[in-house]
């Protein structure tokens, strides 16, 4: 089956890797050793499975289609550009298989592959970070929520709709305050449905 794969690697930052692996039918798999909190241990690596909307998937297979399924070199080798992570985008299906290293590029379609896994990412990542705070510390919940509504304003999270459960889990939890609870709905009402 066709599958579209990206990988970002930069120290120092969180997650400081992280992948997809995005087949043709939706299936998709993302690993990252990000942390939940400032004292989680870096050495448990997070994997999940996951759906994409097919309206996600089409837009990801038509930007690797842009890019010619990342044949030849798509790094701009520009010496005065500040590194933003070494990052791999793969395409491989039952005639091809091409993969491509690159820290900056100036080819649009991978520009946009760049952002989309990006915001993706932090999507996931807010995620996995309510869940924890939701069951273990209630009390990070607003600033953890703030700035997921911060990020969902300047267009940096794709795909709210993964964290629906743990969004509508806040929302419906007697033990969080209202003003928290009330940040959640407004994430979640702005979320399209899974498959939209």
């Amino acid at each position: 089956m066709p599958t579209v794969g990206f990988s970002c690697d930069f120290p120092g930052s969180d997650p400081s890797h992280y992948g997809f692996s995005v087949s043709s039918d939706g299936h998709t798999s993302y690993i990252s050793d990000g942390k939940l909190n400032k004292d989680s241990n870096p050495d448990e690596p997070f994997r999940t499975d996951l759906t994409l909307s097919q309206a996600m998937v089409s837009h990801i297979f038509d930007l690797a289609k842009q890019a010619k399924y990342f044949e030849g070199n798509i790094d701009s080798k520009k010496k005065n550009v500040a590194s933003t992570g070494t990052k791999t985008l793969f395409y491989k299906d039952a005639k091809t298989g091409n993969m491509a290293n690159y820290d900056y590029t100036t080819v649009p379609a991978v520009q946009e592959l760049t952002t989309l896994f990006q915001n993706l990412s932090a999507t996931l990542e807010f995620g996995r970070r309510l869940d924890y705070d939701e069951r273990y510390q209630k009390l990070a919940l607003d600033e953890e929520l703030k700035h997921m509504e911060d990020a969902a304003k300047l267009g940096s999270l794709a795909e709210v709709s993964m964290d629906a459960e743990v969004l509508q889990k806040i929302v419906d939890d007697p033990a969080v305050i209202n003003e928290v609870r009330a940040r959640a709905q407004r994430l979640l009402q702005g979320a399209s449905p899974a498959g939209k």
